[in-house]
């Protein structure tokens, strides 16, 4: 890919987790609704063509379930990477993440948590969006998927260096 290329990130919040008794954040896994939507989801980016060359993901459990529950509706599962630093991160922390990425990939999804992936969607595509960026603005809720346009490398994202394409809460 050329560097001048222009680069989709597909940004998905985890499906609805569940609350279990005693179970660490971290170890909490999806719930009834989002077992049902993660798979949603992966159908969701693959009837638009957003199935992702790569993947960068919280390793907390509902992020994992959510991003293995929703590959199932792709050909193939993507190279994944599980990044601490998503995990709790703000949209500065996710912003460095989106920097690190593979310079020859073209369409990749980060898999993470609120208020991290809403912050980052609106740093990176601030004044973009129209309806879908009021809607993002308004609420973030799980398995939302916000997929944006960033013109040149990864390592050059910045505040309002994307367009927001679109904002979708896929729901089984």
């Amino acid at each position: 890919m050329n560097a001048s290329e222009s680069r989709t990130l597909v940004v998905l919040r985890h499906a609805k987790s569940a609350w279990p008794e005693g179970v660490p954040d971290a170890r909490r896994p999806l719930g009834p609704r989002g077992l049902r939507d993660a798979p949603v989801a992966g159908r969701w980016l693959q009837d638009r063509g957003l199935v992702p060359e790569a993947v960068v993901c919280s390793p907390a459990l509902r992020t994992r379930q959510t991003l293995e529950l929703a590959a199932a509706a792709w050909d193939e599962a993507p190279p994944t990477e599980f990044d601490e630093r998503i995990y709790a991160a703000d949209g500065g922390e996710l912003v460095e993440v989106v920097r690190g990425l593979d310079a020859a990939v073209g369409t990749a999804l980060l898999v993470g948590h609120q208020p991290g992936v809403q912050d980052l969607v609106e740093f990176l595509a601030d004044g973009t969006g129209g309806e879908a960026m009021a809607r993002l603005r308004t609420k973030f809720p799980t398995s939302g998927i916000a997929v944006l346009a960033l013109a040149g490398p990864w390592r050059g994202a910045a505040g309002r260096g994307a367009r927001l394409l679109d904002f979708a809460v896929p729901r089984g």
